[in-house]
C-alpha cells in the first residue's frame, strides 16, 4: 500500500496520508468477507495506475479498474504483474460505468480523487450505486473546500482563501486547477441524494500537509505517533473539518 521506493521521511507520510482511509477499508472489507463464500468484488472507479486496486487484489479480493487514460491503465498493468496479482483493467469514464458492468454484483465501489473532476459528480455516485449489489458500499475521497482555503491563507493568499469560502465550488478563482472541492455537509448531502445510507465521513491528512518536513525526519518514533494523531484527528468534531480531504464510506439504500 506504500511507495517502497520513497525516501523514509516520504513513507512516514504516505503512511500517515493514507492509514485513515486503509483502516476504514479494513473493516470493511472484513465485514463482507465474514459473510460472501467467494472472493469480493471490488470495482476502482477512476483507479489510474492501481495505487488502491492492487493492494487490494494482494488481499484476495477480484478488482475491475475504470479509467479513461490508456496510459495509466497500461502501467496499472504493469504494477500487478510485479505484485504477482491480476487486476481487470477497462477503459472509459465514469459515466461509463452502466456500460462496461454488469449492475448489482459489486461489493465495494472506490471512487478516490474523482468527483472533483467530473462533470456531474451526482451522476456518477448514481452509476456508482447501481453496480452495488444489496448493502454493498461505496468509499470516497474528495478534496476539501476548507482546508484548500486554510493552505491558501497560509501560502499568502488570503484573498484567494476568502474566494473559496464563499465560492459554491470551493474555487479560488478561473486559475485554480481544481474544477471543484466539497465541504463535509455538501458531500454527506450528494451521497444521499444518489441514494446512500449509514454515511459516514471522516477526515483524512489533517496535520501530515501542514507540518514541517523535519518532524517527518526524527525517525520511527515521530512517525508512530504521526500516525495515531492522524486517526484521531480523522474523528474530531472540530479538526476533521480541516483535513486536506474527506473519506466518505457509505451503503447503498433500499436494502
Amino acid at each position: 500500500m506504500l511507495d517502497r521506493t520513497a525516501t523514509g521521511p516520504q513513507r512516514a507520510a504516505n503512511a500517515a496520508r493514507t492509514a485513515v482511509v486503509w483502516e476504514a477499508l479494513r473493516h470493511l472489507l472484513a465485514d463482507f468477507a465474514a459473510g460472501a463464500e467467494a472472493p469480493l468484488e471490488i470495482v476502482d472507479a477512476g483507479g489510474g495506475t492501481g495505487g488502491a486496486a492492487v493492494p487490494l487484489a494482494e488481499l484476495g479480493h477480484q478488482v475491475t479498474v475504470v479509467d479513461p487514460n490508456p496510459d495509466s491503465l497500461a502501467a496499472l498493468e504493469r504494477r500487478a504483474a510485479e505484485a504477482g496479482v491480476r487486476v481487470r483493467a477497462l477503459q472509459g469514464e465514469t459515466r461509463d460505468l452502466p456500460e462496461l458492468l454488469p449492475p448489482g454484483e459489486a461489493h465495494l465501489v472506490l471512487m478516490h480523487n474523482v468527483l472533483e473532476h467530473v462533470e456531474e459528480p451526482l451522476g456518477s455516485l448514481v452509476d456508482a450505486a447501481a453496480l452495488l449489489r444489496p448493502s454493498g458500499a461505496i468509499s470516497v475521497l474528495a478534496a476539501n473546500a476548507v482546508a484548500g482555503a486554510l493552505h491558501r491563507a497560509f501560502a499568502g493568499h488570503l484573498a484567494d482563501a476568502h474566494r473559496m469560502l464563499a465560492d459554491p465550488q470551493g474555487r479560488w478563482g478561473e486559475g485554480d486547477p481544481m474544477p471543484r472541492r466539497f465541504g463535509a455537509d455538501q458531500l454527506a448531502a450528494l451521497a444521499r441524494e444518489a441514494g446512500f445510507e449509514a454515511v459516514d465521513i471522516r477526515g483524512v491528512r489533517v496535520f501530515t500537509d501542514l507540518l514541517p518536513g523535519r518532524v517527518l525526519e526524527e525517525g520511527a518514533h515521530s512517525s508512530a505517533e504521526l500516525l495515531e494523531l492522524e486517526k484521531a484527528a480523522s474523528e474530531h468534531p472540530v479538526l476533521s473539518g480541516i483535513a486536506t480531504q474527506l473519506h466518505l464510506l457509505a451503503h447503498r439504500a433500499g436494502e
